[in-house]
């Protein structure tokens, strides 16, 4: 397979996975605005795991509570360089797994951008009662784990040449093996 069809082929999984992971949010919140909405939390595995509505107009743990213009403005600008990094890889078996974690971070930022412009505020229903943990969705795990999994890629697996391609002062880059 030559490098365009490859490179195509990868941008393709890329959208899949985002658009998989918008389609599973979406059907998820509105399960929860179906079913939750105005109602006392559903106990998965009591004392554990439970269903229960929450708006959250801010962003992570409800920071920055009801700036839904900034909070969309940062986002659209956040998606806009995860698109462009995406673009600008390599067709390289090394960096295929980041086209996957890449359209599934990014379906997670749509997912919630979604709510914010067609609510107001952020379904979230995911409540870890054992210890507490703030509330969360499915775009929510979509972002933290992608964006994990990313992290240690990038500290642990990439040397820095090969991010040479994000280097806007270099206009050609070794061809990472």
């Amino acid at each position: 397979m030559n490098k365009y069809k490859s490179k195509i082929k990868w941008m393709f999984l890329f959208f899949v996975m985002m658009t998989l992971s918008i389609i599973i949010d979406q059907w998820t919140k509105n399960l929860v605005l179906l079913h939750l909405k105005d109602k006392g939390a559903y106990p998965l595995i009591q004392g554990v795991l439970e269903f229960q509505f929450f708006s959250n107009t801010g962003i992570a743990w409800s920071m920055l509570e009801g700036q839904v213009i900034f909070i969309l403005l940062t986002g659209i600008v956040f998606l806009a360089v995860v698109l462009f990094c995406i673009i600008k890889l390599p067709d390289n078996k090394k960096f295929h797994i980041i086209y996957i974690l890449g359209g599934i971070l990014m379906g997670g930022a749509v997912g919630n951008m979604i709510d914010r412009i067609r609510l107001g505020y952020v379904v979230d229903f995911i409540y870890i009662s054992l210890i507490h943990f703030p509330i969360f969705n499915v775009a929510d795990m979509c972002i933290v784990i992608s964006v994990i999994i990313l992290a240690v890629l990038f500290l642990f697996v990439y040397k820095e040449e090969d991010l040479a391609f994000l280097n806007f002062k270099q206009k050609k880059y070794r061809e990472v093996k």
